[in-house]
């Protein structure tokens, strides 16, 4: 049976959990408030009740504030408000990844809706791009699709991106991804409608079955590139970058990448994990990386969790949200910002990388007097 500060605990997480995933803030007395100001909801039994106006009056369900909150209209209204997105790492951008937003805007059909979201983060190995960087690259080799690049910090897994097409008000969303992902996307998209977003429908699109063994366009990967500059092949690298950007652009590119990967002495499988798995899967074996505890980043969705279970080549991971998802080995990064303590990432953009001490304090400050109450009560329980 539960103790008493067992049960306080989890009734406090589950309220303050579904207000931070729905976008309200809170005083710290249970009082909870949308990005306007007004108050829409309170903490009552560990739950939330939601109110139609300021005053407290009949409880709403959740589902009755969403259909009463006015929201930005959809851009595309020939097809009821779809919107096409495509969510990826393109470190660095391909002639491959040419096909995917081609495949993109044509799921989106004549005059509908896309987005394409760059993923934000960067690294030595696996990330060299800046995303800026990333994002103008792009804009350059892409020029076709260059409005519907998107350049937004905030969006940094693809949950962000879902979650910010359900704010302004689509109601049925395409996800483009490459065939070897349609079921992950499938489950983490569908199993989250209706608690993070709500749409009336989600479609998990396949960019098309991708031999990572032939050459030219269809074979062509990020993880090429990348080995191909530690190789010191420009020819290589040259021969997957779009025509579209000239040659002393792409020779720009090409030492940009080798600049930020300067410093990796690595093997193949740390910086083209795909290309090198026999040597990723036999450190994993050898428990040198992924070890239960660990915080990873899955490189397809974005999304960073803690590892709680170890499989022959996958592992599960658990978000500081409780979002659980499942990862291969080739689709994960060790996440090494965990200690990033600082509130923001640079001077105008605050810090929102999950499981960061920076990322806590920007959630105390949007919640106050809810993690320290939260924290005292798992203190307590510890020591019972």
């Amino acid at each position: 049976m539960k103790s008493l500060l067992q049960f306080l605990s989890e009734v406090e997480t589950q309220a303050s959990s579904q207000a931070k995933n729905m976008g309200l803030k809170g005083d710290g007395h249970g009082d909870w408030y949308d990005k306007s100001g007004k108050l829409v909801a309170k903490t009552v039994a560990g739950k939330l009740k939601f109110f139609g106006n300021r005053s407290a009056g009949k409880p709403m369900e959740p589902a009755q504030v969403y259909e009463k909150k006015p929201q930005e209209k959809p851009d595309n209204k020939k097809d009821g408000g779809a919107l096409t997105v495509g969510f990826g790492r393109f470190n660095p951008p391909t002639v491959g990844h040419e096909k995917l937003l081609d495949t993109i805007s044509k799921t989106a059909g004549e005059g509908g809706q896309y987005r394409v979201y760059p993923s934000r983060t960067q690294d030595s190995k696996k990330n060299p791009l800046d995303p800026r960087e990333k994002v103008g690259y792009m804009r350059q080799m892409f020029p076709k699709h260059a409005n519907a690049i998107v350049d937004d910090d905030n969006t940094r897994t693809i949950f962000d991106v879902l979650k910010g097409a359900h704010e302004k008000g689509y109601r049925t969303v395409n996800v483009v991804v490459g065939s070897d992902r349609v079921k992950e996307f499938e489950n983490l998209a569908n199993k989250y409608n209706g608690q993070l977003y709500d749409f009336d429908k989600i479609n998990i699109v396949s960019a098309g079955e991708r031999d990572a063994n032939a050459k030219g366009v269809e074979g062509m990967s990020a993880s090429k590139l990348r080995k191909a500059v530690m190789d010191n092949d420009f020819d290589s690298f040259r021969s997957g970058i779009s025509k579209s950007l000239d040659d002393k652009s792409t020779k720009n590119l090409y030492n940009t990448i080798k600049k930020a990967m300067a410093k990796v002495k690595s093997e193949a499988w740390e910086f083209a994990p795909k290309l090198a798995f026999d040597g990723l899967r036999e450190s994993y074996i050898a428990k040198q990386i992924f070890r239960l505890g660990d915080m990873v980043e899955n490189l397809n969705h974005g999304l960073i969790g803690k590892i709680i279970r170890s499989g022959a080549n996958y592992v599960i991971a658990v978000t500081e949200d409780n979002i659980m998802f499942k990862s291969w080995l080739k689709d994960l990064n060790e996440y090494d910002e965990v200690h990033m303590s600082g509130t923001m990432r640079d001077s105008k953009h605050p810090n929102t990388l999950v499981g960061t001490d920076g990322y806590r304090k920007n959630l105390e400050k949007l919640t106050p007097g809810q993690y320290p109450l939260i924290n005292k009560l798992r203190q307590r329980l510890r020591k019972s």
